[in-house]
């Protein structure tokens, strides 16, 4: 259990119950997340609308973006969000034998040179991000990636390293 009980739909009222429909419609549920974050309603809009910003728009596809998800969780020991965005991947269509690849082997995935780039590049400023180098982001480049994309990778790290921290503290069950 963790430790804030989460907001239920019976005490969601106003703001919260508008944006639990929208989750729900969303994620076919509204995850124990967005129910913690409810206890202060703007920081659950700001993050809703993150998640919809970052997750679900750009250029870089969702099975990237999942995965940055699933190995930055996993880098950080959050199991809460590795579980939670390994059920994404296979809902996208990615087998567990894939996910298996992604998580453990991740050389061996089925990415294009610039998304193993990306998603590499998002790890590496999760773990160890002095330790960059123009280089790495010279190639990068070459494979294709632009600005938007570097911003768009990294986005997804800083979005699931934020949530990473918030859920393990609070001890959030996946529910």
């Amino acid at each position: 259990m963790g430790r804030i009980a989460t907001i239920n739909d019976q005490n969601a009222s106003g703001q919260v119950s508008i944006l639990f429909n929208e989750i729900e419609q969303a994620f076919g549920k509204v995850p124990n997340l967005f129910r913690t974050y409810a206890y202060h309603p703007p920081l659950l809009e700001a993050n809703w609308n993150k998640v919809k910003r970052v997750m679900m728009e750009g250029t870089l596809s969702r099975k990237a973006k999942e995965a940055i998800a699933v190995l930055v969780s996993k880098d950080n020991g959050c199991n809460y969000c590795v579980a939670a965005h390994e059920g994404a991947l296979s809902a996208i269509g990615v087998s567990p034998e894939e996910v298996h690849v992604i998580e453990n082997d991740l050389d061996r995935a089925d990415f294009s040179p610039k998304e193993m780039a990306l998603i590499k590049l998002a790890r590496k400023a999760n773990s160890e991000p002095l330790r960059g180098t123009d280089d790495e982001f010279a190639e990068i480049r070459q494979l294709g990636a632009s600005e938007a994309d570097i911003i768009e990778a990294l986005g997804v790290m800083e979005l699931f390293t934020a949530f990473n921290k918030f859920l393990d503290i609070l001890q959030v069950d996946l529910g």
